[in-house]
């Protein structure tokens, strides 16, 4: 029993090795400033990218329908550019980020871009919610109201808590305001799964033969998916950000993480959704392709 014991107990500890070297690694680069800069970087090229295809795409739309005013295609698209490449500048820069005082200028920077991302996508939200219910020949004039009261609410509530860790800052303030963007995703995420899925179902009713509608359907169900994922995975996150110093992303010595993190709740996602939503609007006949009041 002993002759058999002793395989085994060599594979646990190879096993062991193997997890404390990989650690290792991961511990030295996250103590390396050579590669928190490269990985800091790279993020900066990755948001950099993006935020130019939203403006490209921003400036065909435009090329392609001047007559209209600013759509909800078009906002959508700037508020992309303007997240993007607000985070690549961030990221550029995110070493001299870090000194910046007092403390709470660091959290604006990092923050306010997580908020701007909220409102894009919810302004997909609000759009979908729009076509749903017109196609169910239900008014819509209290959803934009709505949405802006939203996002309002949402914002006050943040600057609130920045001001007042601007004043006071305490370690129980810098948890309420995580816990409090981690309610905000959960809060997106929910609004995609409701009306992407309450589109997705209605678009499946439609007779087999309609113009569009498997392309229609693959749209709604990909972005919906991608985006439900995204928030969802953004408030598990925030949740360990708030309580576990391991999972910090507001520190230069978590470069990996970061990379991991900002990859898949806002490079990936965003990247997606714009090669997904990728169709120009026809130029006449234009039935739901309205401005923005």
């Amino acid at each position: 029993m002993v002759a058999r014991g002793v395989p085994a107990m060599a594979a646990v500890a190879v096993a062991a090795l193997d997890l404390t070297e990989s650690s290792n690694w991961w511990r030295d680069i996250d103590r390396s400033p050579l590669w928190q800069d490269r990985i800091f970087h790279l993020l900066a090229i990755l948001y950099g990218i993006v935020a130019a295809v939203a403006l490209v795409q921003l400036v065909r739309i435009q090329l392609r329908v001047p007559e209209y005013g600013w759509t909800t295609q078009k906002v959508f698209h700037f508020l992309n550019f303007i997240v993007n490449g607000v985070r690549c500048f961030v990221f550029v820069f995110r070493r001299d980020v870090q000194k910046l005082q007092p403390e709470i200028v660091q959290h604006i920077l990092l923050d306010m871009p997580s908020l701007a991302f909220f409102t894009t996508y919810a302004l997909l939200v609000l759009f979908w919610a729009e076509i749903y219910y017109q196609a169910r020949a239900v008014s819509t004039d209290g959803l934009r109201p709505s949405f802006y009261t939203i996002n309002a609410v949402v914002y006050v509530i943040q600057i609130t808590l920045w001001l007042i860790l601007w004043w006071k800052p305490i370690s129980v303030l810098v948890i309420l305001s995580k816990m409090f963007f981690a309610g905000v995703s959960l809060f997106a995420a929910l609004g995609f799964l409701l009306y992407g899925g309450r589109l997705f179902l209605m678009l499946q009713r439609f007779p087999v033969e309609s113009k569009g509608r498997r392309k229609k359907l693959q749209e709604v169900g990909y972005v919906t998916t991608i985006c439900f994922s995204c928030f969802l995975i953004r408030c598990v996150m925030m949740c360990f950000n708030a309580f576990d110093k391991a999972a910090d992303l507001d520190v230069l010595d978590h470069p990996i993480l970061n990379f991991i993190y900002y990859l898949f709740v806002e490079i990936l996602p965003s990247t997606l959704v714009l090669f997904i939503l990728r169709k120009l609007p026809p130029k006449r006949g234009i039935t739901q392709y309205h401005p923005i009041r």
